[in-house]
């Protein structure tokens, strides 16, 4: 609770990725990956429920044995890859007003995919969207990329085009205007903006710079291997 609002997070993990399967309870430097984001999560001061929403025995179980809550599994028609996050929040939602009687003001979403998160990422976020209320309803973590929309191609059958025509690219790479890219550290939002806009990006929307190393998530092996050498490295971990 952070001034006298209900906070939830949940972590979607389904059972199903093509990527990298079974990527959610794949070891990542000792533990499953999806225990990464779940004991982040245990050290937040506000957060009043920690929810897995998951379609897979194994996930809820490890979810469980790690400290999160798995109240329920979740039905396969909101486990598919073209199932909105959106949907899977508002079944969450749901389940807590009907089933648990509860209601909360703020919303975290944790993607078990973005586990390079500092222990007090999570509680910056959601303080800094709070002494703001007034003029935002909603937080995303965002990293500063490389790779400039500027220089960005598509393939236009054996020809090459700029992606996006529109933006002027500099003749030095660091003379573009920085760019930033929305890493899955945390999006946190309002309840009632959330269920009204269906997005983490409403209207009102503010941001948390995270720093250089936690610009990945977890879609396939190469970006496995690259954050387990991150976090051998930058966490000194064996």
């Amino acid at each position: 609770m952070i001034n006298g609002k209900r906070v939830i997070a949940v972590i979607p993990a389904r059972g199903g990725s093509k990527g990298l399967p079974k990527k959610n309870v794949k070891i990542l430097c000792g533990k499953p990956l999806i225990n990464w984001t779940i004991q982040i999560a245990l050290k937040s001061k506000f957060i009043d429920a920690l929810i897995v929403s998951t379609d897979d025995q194994e996930i809820a179980d490890i979810a469980k044995d790690a400290g999160a809550s798995v109240p329920f599994l979740r039905p396969a028609a909101l486990a598919a890859d073209t199932t909105p996050t959106i949907d899977v929040i508002e079944h969450v939602l749901e389940f807590f007003n009907k089933e648990a009687t509860q209601s909360f003001d703020y919303f975290i979403l944790l993607e078990p995919t973005s586990p390079l998160r500092e222990d007090d990422d999570i509680d910056n976020m959601l303080i800094k969207l709070d002494a703001n209320a007034d003029k935002f309803d909603a937080i995303i973590s965002v990293g500063e990329v490389g790779e400039h929309p500027s220089i960005m191609k598509k393939l236009i059958g054996d020809g090459i085009e700029p992606y996006c025509p529109d933006l002027q690219m500099a003749l030095r790479r660091q003379d573009n205007a920085p760019a930033f890219f929305p890493y899955g550290v945390a999006y946190i939002s309002k309840i009632e903006t959330l269920l009204a806009e269906r997005t983490f990006y409403p209207k009102r929307c503010t941001h948390y710079r995270i720093k250089r190393y936690q610009n990945y998530e977890i879609d396939d092996i190469y970006d496995f291997l690259a954050v387990e050498s991150i976090m051998r490295h930058e966490w000194k971990l064996e």
